[in-house]
């Protein structure tokens, strides 16, 4: 097993937890150059409303103005992690694992596969079917039919196999805040949430605790 300290923000400013992870991911980055060997971490934590744009950005997937944000109160960030632009807000459950994937024997695809595969599993153990979708990013119900829609979205940046960034996971938040977007570039896909597709209240901690198992087990962690 692989020690990990977990790290639980609750609800966290977006610039708040991603200045932790930028401090964890330097100091990783700075021992194994001085070959050393760093400690995993897992950062879970929901934000306050945000919307954040990725290396691949097009600014033109935002369909509010700076004045139109401001009176929403939402932040807005342009971060170093892969893809397009994705929101965050509460009741959306974000995971930022800080690992080193030499120590865990893996690559960035399988870092990936394995991160789907803990939602995935998550969503397995509620009763809710989903999928990867070839050639998209995320976790998706209905693949193929006329009713695609993604439920957690995936975003990560790696160097020196030292990973920040991750995924986040639809289980309450307000979904009209992702009108105001065109999520990861994809015009003619819905998002949605484990609330929506069960269309009642549900327990967050529960899932939340299921997610972090999935993490222990499929990556073999022992929390700290």
């Amino acid at each position: 097993m692989n020690e990990c300290n977990l790290i639980d923000e609750g609800l966290i400013a977006y610039e708040l937890a991603w200045n932790k992870q930028k401090q964890l991911f330097n100091e990783s980055i700075a021992l194994k150059l001085a070959n050393k060997k760093p400690k995993h971490h897992l950062i879970v934590c929901e934000h306050t409303h945000v919307y954040t744009l990725g290396k691949s950005a097009e600014i033109k997937n935002l369909l509010l103005n700076n004045n139109q944000l401001k009176d929403k109160n939402i932040d807005l960030f342009e971060i170093e992690r892969g893809g397009d632009i994705t929101y965050h807000g509460p009741g959306q459950l974000v995971v930022y694992p800080i690992f080193d994937l030499e120590q865990l024997g893996i690559g960035v695809k399988q870092f990936v596969f394995n991160i789907e595969q803990c939602i995935i599993n998550t969503l397995t153990n509620l009763g809710i079917e989903s999928e990867r979708i070839d050639g998209r990013i995320g976790i998706w119900l209905g693949k193929e039919t006329k009713n695609e829609r993604k439920i957690a979205a995936i975003g990560i940046k790696c160097s020196r196999y030292v990973t920040m960034h991750g995924l986040a996971f639809n289980i309450e938040p307000d979904l009209n805040l992702f009108n105001f977007i065109i999520p990861c570039g994809i015009l003619d896909k819905g998002v949605t949430s484990v609330e929506n597709e069960f269309g009642r209240k549900v327990d967050t901690l529960q899932i939340k605790n299921t997610l972090i198992k999935e993490f222990s087990t499929i990556f073999e962690l022992q929390f700290n």
